[in-house]
């Protein structure tokens, strides 16, 4: 890695150097505010190549603005995946509720998200608007970093060593460089006792547009939903508290999957084709559901941004969206204040926790367990529940009434930086 000369840096809005950990969403939407903001901007990606693969995502509320605002809304609209609703089914696949995703453009997304987008496009649509004004540097991952008043040190795992003034920390949810800032000992997770694993088989011509979730006895719940003519995404969800459950995710593949198998043998429905599509899927990720909880987001010269400050966990409905408001935060706050960074880093907190908290406190664990019933008998009363009120449409309603989506009342701050064409 080559060094780069020191710019000059200032009140007046002089160009910073910055290091950005981590090349997934929020990396590379900061990516792109910083470097209309003036700034160098080096992001350091420990996979070998651009980390465009990953389940289906979606926007919501403050995220769509976000997008929007980047000038990048078309591009995202052109890649949507055709989800139309989500069906509650029974063991032998047929549907007992079914609730549509909310297209009016009024009122709060469903179940399923107007914007429904495959990881790897969103990726791919950041990557272009930003790669010609940002060096990334693939294969090579930020190790550790030693600071002092004036700059950062970053150390990488090619052994090489730069020198920036900010170093930003969007490497996931298990940041290490969150674990360099936040006191030893320290646990920022906030667990509910459920896990996810999720990968992709051959889509059959029974796979539709719309997300299909059977329910199991024992707190586990099968889900497919298809994004391609010739791909459907899988999702094993797991109600478990356990060391077992909790370490399986770091261990090798083929231990993870059966784990899996073995977790959901007699689930019924088509786990025989799910349980033999995961053993080739070319795609296979699986996870504790957690939120990162942290009252700390920055240390000195250095700052956490998406999951590795905030993780909502999936179940918020908003953690892409999250990770995409918060770099518009940053950002701009760093944008506004290049001459003051302590200034710049405690605004980033100031303005953006409200938010965070809104969209952490709304994921309910006790309500999640709703979801994933332990009894035959429960499961019968979750659907019959949901049937009358799809039947009353109620869901229907109340999203298209609704005057706020899940990232409740709280607005997007003003634009980082001067944006793309609409």
């Amino acid at each position: 890695m080559t060094g780069i000369t020191r710019g000059s840096r200032g009140p007046g809005g002089q160009p910073l150097r910055v290091l950005v950990a981590g090349g997934g969403i929020a990396g590379q939407a900061l990516a792109y505010w910083l470097t209309r903001g003036g700034h160098r901007v080096t992001v350091a990606e420990r996979a070998p190549v651009l980390r465009d693969t990953g389940a289906q995502v979606d926007l919501r509320g403050q995220g769509i603005e976000a997008v929007r605002r980047m000038g990048l809304l078309d591009a995202v609209r052109r890649k949507l995946v055709d989800e139309a609703g989500v069906a509650f089914i029974d063991a032998h696949g047929r549907p007992r509720a079914t609730i549509m995703a909310n297209t009016s453009g009024k009122g709060r997304q469903t179940l399923t998200s107007e914007y429904e987008i495959m990881r790897g496009d969103l990726v791919r649509i950041l990557h272009d608007a930003t790669k010609d004004d940002t060096e990334y540097v693939f294969g090579v991952g930020v190790e550790g970093f030693e600071q002092d008043a004036g700059e950062v040190v970053g150390h990488f795992s090619d052994g090489s060593a730069r020198t920036f003034d900010l170093l930003i920390g969007a490497d996931g949810q298990g940041s290490r460089i969150r674990r360099a800032i936040l006191p030893q000992g320290l646990d920022p997770y906030w667990r509910t006792g459920i896990h996810m694993a999720y990968w992709f088989v051959p889509r059959i011509a029974s796979d539709s547009n719309i997300r299909d979730t059977c329910m199991v006895p024992g707190g586990r719940q099968i889900m497919r939903r298809s994004h391609s003519p010739s791909e459907t995404q899988v999702y094993f969800v797991l109600r478990e508290e356990s060391a077992e459950a909790s370490a399986v995710h770091r261990a090798p593949v083929e231990d993870r999957h059966a784990f899996w198998a073995s977790r959901f043998r007699d689930a019924g429905w088509q786990t025989e084709r799910f349980v033999e599509g995961m053993r080739t899927s070319p795609f296979f990720y699986s996870q504790e559901v957690v939120q990162v909880r942290t009252d700390t987001w920055s240390k000195g010269r250095v700052v956490l941004a998406g999951d590795a400050a905030h993780c909502a966990s999936p179940y918020s409905g908003m953690g892409v969206s999250g990770g995409l408001v918060g770099a518009h935060v940053l950002a701009g706050e760093i944008n506004r204040h290049p001459g003051d960074l302590p200034t710049a880093l405690a605004r980033y907190d100031r303005v953006l926790r409200p938010f965070v908290d809104e969209i952490q406190g709304q994921v309910n664990p006790r309500l999640l367990r709703l979801g994933l019933p332990m009894t035959r008998r429960a499961i019968d009363a979750f659907q019959a529940t949901t049937a009358l009120a799809c039947f009353l449409r109620i869901p229907d309603l109340a999203a298209r009434l609704a005057t706020r989506d899940r990232g409740g009342a709280w607005e997007l701050p003003e634009d980082p930086a001067p944006a793309g064409p609409a």
